[in-house]
């Protein structure tokens, strides 16, 4: 029962493995996303597969899902688990099968509010459990994902002597993963004209980074997984770990079962940890008949944001964002004078909870519902920039600091006095913009101009994706240069 987000379907699949060897293909590349905290509660980023999102065979992904037949592959694992926590997790769910994977099902008639699941902290995984020889050999600058990644290949290493095994033996594989993290040059090249290029690289880099600072005894202990590198083996871990680990006060941790759950945009359940009673609990948000599929909530991203952390997109997505980037020019006779301001008066106010990391000169900016309305999408941070850029002398910037001394002591917030300045301040992001929505438009050309027939399904899927992330940047782009061009229209009038 997928619920509908305007015109998107707002569910995506959290993971549609089937039990798998542990020796399966390891990944080329890497990943790693970690769990935060937003407003009190536990927000999960999960990393999903796009493998059953896309019909192959004349079903659309926006089509009613069909009712849950039963997983025979995991009928032994809630048993498992009750056994490892030595309480009942749940009498209200079951695994299943939907049209998006592996998922639970309501077994009986559940009401909002009603406890759905409860999976007590001794069965969840914790790096905690790591054997001290290996927690001394891990050296300072190795963070909990990197320990918990640790712990998962020393239980892959244990085989069936590791108490965690119907659990690993259930984790997604590569071939399931499609984060562009794991694109080959080809596919991620298709997205080069987004901000998601560049910090796709960075998060590759931030990983190999914590890596590096893994201890040699560590890293032998690594070798001896598979015959692979130890670096390929770390980072397969890592990206298991970082997609599907959640936050607790204790740091993070890996909780069976609830890796089923599948996210619906609009519920208001989420994984709640009770210190109390030392155990992970999920409430219900709504009334599920016998055979519904139950959600949880993994959060308002971004197509950005899901494709980077997830491994998925929508393909109309209402919270679509574009990061943007301007800079104080090189040759401005007045640079050095401009970023002192800038530091002084602190022009943005980070409030960022996305993927991207915010500089000096980053803003983000989103759909703007109407061109005749107040341009609410637009960050007034930005509009700010713009016209500090435009100030051609020492006295135009000593006016931008003495009214922001005598207000709120941020820089340029209020419209300049004069009209043609302002004008000359919007038309820059203007053309910035116009520049940005060219790049996308040719991007889009070039994915569509390239389209064959006969490619594998994790092509298609990753096509899609870029598709979705391409369109979804361009509309908040054009919505954003239809406001500023009427701005700017009234402004000659």
């Amino acid at each position: 029962r997928p619920v509908k987000l305007g015109a998107v379907v707002a569910h995506a699949p959290v993971d549609s493995s089937k039990s798998t060897a542990r020796s399966g293909v390891w990944p080329e590349m890497l990943v790693c996303f970690a769990t935060v905290k937003l407003f009190g509660f536990q927000q999960r980023r999960n990393f999903c597969s796009l493998a059953n999102r896309f019909s192959f065979n004349g079903k659309s992904a926006t089509e009613p899902q069909a009712q849950a037949s039963l997983d025979k592959e995991c009928i032994d694992f809630l048993p498992w688990l009750e056994r490892i926590a030595g309480a009942k997790i749940t009498n209200a769910l079951s695994i299943g099968k939907s049209t998006y994977g592996r998922a639970l099902f309501a077994s009986k008639v559940i009401h909002a509010g009603d406890c759905m699941l409860k999976v007590p902290f001794n069965a969840q995984i914790t790096p905690d459990e790591l054997p001290p020889d290996i927690r001394v050999s891990l050296t300072d600058g190795v963070g909990n994902i990197g320990k918990l990644a640790a712990l998962l290949i020393i239980e892959m290493k244990r085989g069936q002597n590791s108490r965690w095994v119907p659990y690993i033996s259930r984790l997604p594989q590569p071939a399931e993963m499609h984060s562009p993290i794991f694109w080959d040059e080809d596919e991620f090249n298709m997205i080069r004209c987004s901000a998601l290029h560049k910090e796709t690289v960075k998060q590759k880099v931030r990983v190999e980074k914590e890596f590096s600072l893994v201890s040699e005894a560590f890293k032998q202990h690594l070798f001896n997984v598979i015959e692979r590198p130890a670096l390929e083996n770390f980072m397969y871990a890592y990206a298991l770990v970082g997609s599907r680990a959640w936050e607790t006060s204790k740091g993070i941790s890996l909780i069976p079962f609830a890796d089923f759950m599948n996210h619906d945009g609009l519920s208001a359940s989420i994984v709640l940890s009770d210190e109390d009673n030392q155990l992970s609990e999920v409430t219900a948000d709504r009334d599920y008949s016998p055979g519904d599929e139950v959600f949880i909530r993994y959060g308002e991203f971004s197509n950005a944001t899901l494709m980077l952390d997830f491994g998925f997109t929508l393909p109309y997505n209402i919270h679509d964002e574009v990061q943007i980037q301007m800079d104080v020019p090189n040759d401005d006779p007045l640079r050095n004078m401009k970023l002192r301001l800038l530091q002084t008066h602190h022009t943005r106010s980070v409030k960022d909870i996305s993927i991207f990391h915010s500089s000096c000169d980053t803003f983000t900016i989103k759909e703007v519902k109407s061109a005749k309305g107040k341009g609410k999408g637009i960050p007034q941070s930005l509009r700010a920039f713009a016209r500090l850029l435009c100030c051609t002398s020492p006295q135009e910037l000593d006016d931008l600091s003495r009214e922001a001394a005598q207000n709120d002591g941020r820089l340029a917030r209020l419209p300049f006095e004069d009209g043609c300045r302002e004008l000359e301040a919007h038309k820059i992001i203007l053309s910035h913009i116009n520049r940005l929505s060219e790049d996308h438009s040719a991007c889009i050309k070039e994915l569509e101009a390239s389209h064959c027939h006969f490619v594998s399904q994790r092509s298609a899927i990753r096509r899609q994706m870029a598709r979705d992330l391409l369109f979804g940047e361009l509309r908040v782009l054009r919505s954003v240069a239809d406001w500023l061009n009427h701005y700017c229209t009234n402004l000659k009038t």
